[in-house]
């Protein structure tokens, strides 16, 4: 096998980790739709490019030579720009391509009652992106069928990592201790995002996977854990019935489900951190927490 090059569609905040993890020095490209994002992605070793929902001569060219690519672009609409404007391009010219990833959601289960689901369960989206992503998956898995190349779709549960977790919203002041009777909600760390992408690139491995931690838990739960590791008194519970909440915040509560990781597990990857513990205390003992991009404009110290 020759070089491996890499193309990542959005290339935001799990783009960055799998960049960051990249320990063979592989190239890789990646867009954004802001140029002021530029600087931030090739730090994290990403050369970037501009994509504003068709193809440039530059997004092209690199596409020519990608050997794997990683889309983490939603679909807008109920059209997934990267399909409406590289399909054609993914058929016809890219003769290197070998393998596809697509980063989909939990979403796609909508609500189970709390029960377990894994990659076999019914699909019962509720919202209207989480419908999107199911016409989405099943565009990619045909595309992969139509060109003979594997596609991995990773439904990944609550992203969290350095910049984005509760010990940064603890010191910004946005951390909230919602209580819904029965609510629990997955999580996974941006790095286990970036080591599943790593390990199934590493052997071209299509299929389904829940790329999601082990340990489906109460919210306001992840919040008190995380004070008590910053020696703070957590804020007050909230009762779910008089809490003040955003549409999609509120249908992220009217889902509820327990999802199953033994895909990934089964296909050889070891989760780097398999619940919210391990991770805040791995970040506050690294002191790392506070690193990445803002998870809101409020001023940090």
């Amino acid at each position: 096998m020759g070089e491996r090059r890499f193309f990542i569609f959005g290339a935001g905040y799990s783009g960055k980790a799998f960049a960051q993890a990249n320990e063979v020095g592989a190239p890789i490209f990646g867009t954004t739709r802001s140029p002021e994002r530029f600087e931030a992605l090739r730090q994290a070793g990403i050369e970037p490019l501009r994509f504003e929902g068709s193809l440039t001569a530059e997004i092209g060219d690199a596409l020519r030579q990608t050997t794997h690519l990683i889309v983490s672009v939603a679909p807008d609409e109920a059209v997934d720009p990267v399909l409406d404007a590289a399909g054609d391009t993914i058929r016809t010219r890219m003769p290197a391509l070998e393998w596809i990833a697509y980063l989909s959601t939990v979403g796609v289960y909508g609500d189970h009652g709390g029960a377990w689901v894994d990659e076999s369960a019914d699909c019962r989206p509720v919202s209207k992106r989480s419908v999107m992503r199911v016409a989405a998956e099943q565009e990619w898995l045909k595309l992969g069928q139509q060109t003979g190349t594997p596609v991995a779709i990773l439904r990944l549960s609550g992203i969290y990592g350095p910049g984005r977790n509760a010990l940064a919203n603890l010191e910004d002041g946005t951390a909230r201790r919602l209580v819904k009777a029965g609510q629990v909600f997955n999580r996974i760390h941006c790095d286990d995002i970036a080591g599943a992408l790593w390990h199934l690139a590493g052997k071209n491995l299509g299929g389904i996977f829940n790329v999601t931690d082990d340990e489906p838990a109460p919210p306001q739960d992840v919040v008190a854990y995380a004070a008590g590791l910053m020696g703070i008194e957590p804020p007050p519970e909230i009762p779910f019935e008089t809490a003040q909440l955003s549409p999609m915040a509120h249908s992220f509560y009217g889902e509820n489900k327990r999802v199953a990781n033994k895909a990934i597990k089964a296909a050889g990857y070891s989760f780097r951190f398999p619940n919210y513990r391990v991770a805040l205390e791995r970040m506050w003992a690294d002191g790392n927490w506070r690193d990445g991009e803002p998870r809101s404009p409020m001023k940090r110290s």
